[in-house]
């Protein structure tokens, strides 16, 4: 992990066997032992919260991305004009003089939005104007 090979844990264990002696190296290196265990534990314990941490972000950020695709799928039904299904013309006999049939007004819907404020709108006859929706 750290790049010591056989021989540099081979030389820090003299030093220690020299340094200490031979009665309190067995408890020098169990205490070690538990040290680095526990550094260990926290080291894993860190990892893991942080890779939570970007796991819960990671979600937010897909979460946030979903509302914001859904906002803009409404907002192109709002703003996309209603096409009607055109209607078949009948022939008119050439003699008989009927009323024309006059087609039912459309049935009122609720706004899901309050309506936006009218702004001075150019002429309806302007051609460069794309067709406002009903």
């Amino acid at each position: 992990m750290f790049g010591i090979s056989f021989s540099e844990l081979l030389l820090v264990g003299l030093v220690a066997l020299l340094v200490l002696g031979p009665e309190r190296l067995p408890g020098a290196a169990r205490t070690a032992g538990l040290w680095i265990g526990r550094l260990k534990r926290s080291f894993n314990a860190i990892k893991q919260e942080v890779e939570r941490e970007i796991g819960a972000d990671e979600i937010r950020r897909q979460l946030h991305n979903e509302h914001i695709l859904s906002l803009e799928q409404e907002t192109r039904k709002i703003l996309s004009p209603v096409q009607e299904p055109a209607k078949p013309v009948e022939p008119v006999a050439q003699n008989s003089i009927a009323p024309a049939p006059e087609a039912a007004p459309p049935a009122p819907t609720a706004p899901t939005e309050p309506a936006p404020t009218p702004v001075a709108s150019p002429a309806p006859h302007d051609p460069t104007l794309p067709p406002r929706a009903p």
